[in-house]
């Protein structure tokens, strides 16, 4: 998917025009590969549960919450709460806008208000690296819509064929005689002026539908070129080969048992590596949070796989109704330095060494040895992650606990704790391939992804990368990983 981007001073009216906006889109550009993933979401209607929260993956199933789980942005506009964030990244990926519903329950406000007399603004952010954002400001994208009363859940996505952003949301007006729930939409160059808002989706009759968001599929795998998921009493899935063109529904998630009295806000990704893509559906009815199907056809939903529980972690906090942007190496070090990793997330470990059993692997002064009593005892407490440069099974990062985005890396084969500078050489430094332990098979032993014949060991207590052949090396190169 494409997205798009805030701007930079507070916007009181919104200017509606009907013409083509002057400031043009540039072509795409070359881009680094994106290796990483960030998810911008929303907690729920706890004091602060309806703002903008951060997460980043490396595998896009197994999430890390940033800023402590706290929010990354807050509304200060509006009903001052945010619900529903999407990203927009421009074609020449050099802007971004994460925009929002402009909603707070946790005020007081009850539902019914919210729909039928709630704001008909978004929220808007803009930045030009996901790290510096500029105010929130409020666009009056439901303004012209008669009898409209609210503007929920919103979307966009750059159209190639007009060279602008199709900016999609969920408005409840009647029209025709029945009140209900519509997506409707709206053109934009520059997210500050806007075409008149015009119906896009109205189901048969009485049927309502909020949440729609689209995902572009490069290559037309299935036949189509983009496949949209909504909420219309189901999760239904269709495709089309043009955004605003004539769309085929291809089904929806009842095969997999899950109808749309229990899942709502659906969230799309594609997957870095591999031509597999994962759509994430919100468990509203149990409280549960976030599940992810995965398909290498998305015109096929009835062939979409529920991922297990162990094939995935959401973090510390609850994620709802979001969204998953692909990022790269870079941005993804530059948000981690931003805002930091959950220090709650994922199991926390410490490595015990096999022959020395009262001394554990431990940081100080960013250097790493083996000691006995760490005190203090984050210091020897680590996160296996997936691997940054591997993220297959078996394949491990070690950061640090109390230093997120700090990973153990060879360098002349010394073990260090390095912060994660984003590069493939970094990634590579930090990865290793967890064997069975080399002295004891019910231990482990981490072997080096691009020195294949290393591995980690101790010498003298501190840590190396080394060659094992006598036995005293293979002891040496053995862990027991320990809570």
């Amino acid at each position: 998917m494409f997205l798009r981007r805030p701007a930079l001073s507070l916007l009181t009216v919104l200017a509606v025009v009907t013409g083509t906006c002057a400031i043009s889109v540039a072509p795409a550009a070359a881009a680094d590969p994106t290796t990483a993933y960030l998810m911008a979401h929303f907690t729920g209607e706890s004091a602060n549960g309806e703002q903008i929260y951060f997460a980043t993956s490396t595998d896009g199933l197994r999430w890390t919450d940033l800023n402590n789980s706290q929010p990354a942005l807050t509304s200060t506009v509006g009903e001052r709460g945010v619900r529903d964030p999407s990203i927009v990244r421009s074609p020449n990926g050099d802007r971004f806008w994460l925009i929002a519903t402009d909603l707070r329950i946790a005020s007081g406000k009850g539902w019914d208000t919210a729909q039928n007399a709630g704001s008909k603004s978004l929220v808007v952010w803009e930045s030009t690296d996901l790290v510096n954002w500029s105010a929130p400001r409020l666009v009056n994208v439901a303004g012209s819509i008669s009898g409209a009363g609210n503007a929920w859940a919103p979307e966009a996505i750059y159209d190639p064929a007009s060279g602008d952003y199709v900016v999609y949301w969920a408005t409840k007006a009647p029209l025709d005689g029945v009140t209900k729930h519509r997506i409707y939409y709206t053109r934009t160059r520059d997210f500050r002026t806007f075409s008149a808002a015009r119906v896009y989706i109205d189901r048969p009759g009485t049927q309502g539908i909020i949440d729609t968001q689209i995902i572009e599929v490069a290559g037309n795998v299935g036949g189509y070129r983009y496949v949209r998921a909504s909420g219309d009493g189901q999760i239904s899935i269709e495709g089309s080969n043009s955004i605003l063109g004539s769309w085929t529904r291809l089904g929806n998630l009842s095969g997999q048992g899950l109808p749309g009295s229990q899942v709502e806000g659906p969230m799309w990704q594609k997957f870095n590596d591999r031509n597999e893509w994962g759509l994430w559906v919100d468990q509203y009815a149990t409280g549960r949070g976030y599940l992810p199907l995965t398909t290498t056809n998305l015109a096929n939903p009835s062939g979409y796989r529920i991922r297990s529980s162990s094939e995935y972690s959401l973090g510390s906090s609850r994620k709802r109704h979001g969204f998953i942007l692909p990022i790269t190496a870079a941005q993804h070090t530059a948000l981690r330095n931003r805002w930091g990793g959950s220090t709650s997330t994922g199991p926390v470990n410490r490595l015990q060494s096999y022959n020395f059993s009262d001394r554990y692997v431990r940081h100080v002064d960013y250097d790493v040895r083996i000691d006995p009593n760490v005190s203090p005892a984050q210091d020897a407490q680590w996160r296996l992650v997936a691997g940054l440069s591997n993220s297959a099974s078996g394949y491990v990062s070690i950061e640090s606990v109390n230093h997120p985005g700090y990973y153990l890396r060879h360098f002349d084969y010394d073990l260090s704790l390095v912060q994660n500078d984003g590069s493939t050489q970094f990634a590579a430094d930090a990865t290793f391939r967890r064997v069975a332990g080399l002295a004891d098979p019910s231990a482990a032993s981490f072997q080096s992804v691009n020195f294949t014949d290393r591995y980690i060991r101790h010498s003298d207590y501190l840590l190396r990368l080394d060659p094992i052949s006598a036995d005293t090396d293979r002891a040496d190169a053995t862990f027991r990983v320990t809570g």
